[in-house]
């Protein structure tokens, strides 16, 4: 089964998204195609966000575009790798969203640190947002990451803490894949009640 998936490095809910896939990948053999969106791109021209959001937006372009000049250096097969390790520094190590933690992450996946020089470079901006349009198309603009795409079904999400583990996760993937898949299915939601878990 092939799937698509876009998202966003800084983000907690995406992050134990594509965790909980990986988990899921062999059990269920997906073959997964991973994708950059940008939550700074999402976002642009929206004034009513909270100041403190917006200075993290402003941080979030460094990563996505150090992913992109990565993708369009090194090919497809560094995004998931460098993804991994940028999730590594922002989630579970907790670092500042700087070039710090992003030439860490580099390091990491033995890509160049000089690729970091792509956070403040509008080099990569056209496919960073070419990519972010493929996903965001799919599901419309009142979503955030991740976005899921298989079999011609596209959603947001699942948000879930902590991610179901064994057969647990697979359990979630089959009835997610069961509703996306249901024409006219458009949203289940409600609160959250707690803070990313990433045990």
């Amino acid at each position: 089964m092939k799937v698509d998936f876009w998202f966003d490095p800084i983000c907690p809910w995406a992050w134990i998204t594509s965790r909980w896939i990986l988990e899921v990948a062999p059990m269920r053999d997906l073959e997964v195609q991973w994708h950059v969106m940008s939550l700074s791109v999402l976002n642009e021209g929206r004034d009513y966000l909270a100041e403190d959001y917006k200075k993290r937006l402003e941080a979030a372009w460094g990563p996505v575009r150090v992913l992109i000049a990565a993708r369009h250096k090194f090919g497809e097969n560094v995004v998931l790798p460098l993804y991994s390790a940028l999730g590594n520094q922002f989630h579970l190590q907790k670092a500042e969203i700087g070039r710090p933690a992003i030439e860490a992450a580099l390091r990491d996946v033995n890509l160049p640190t000089e690729l970091a020089d792509a956070m403040t470079s509008n080099e990569y901006d056209e496919e960073l947002r070419a990519s972010h349009k493929d996903g965001i198309e799919r599901v419309g603009m009142e979503v955030g990451t991740p976005i899921i795409s298989v079999d011609g079904a596209s959603f947001f999400g699942p948000v879930i803490t902590p991610m179901p583990r064994g057969q647990a996760a697979a359990k979630l993937w089959d009835g997610v894949v069961l509703v996306s898949a249901t024409d006219g299915f458009f949203e289940l939601k409600r609160t959250r009640d707690r803070k990313p878990d990433f045990t």
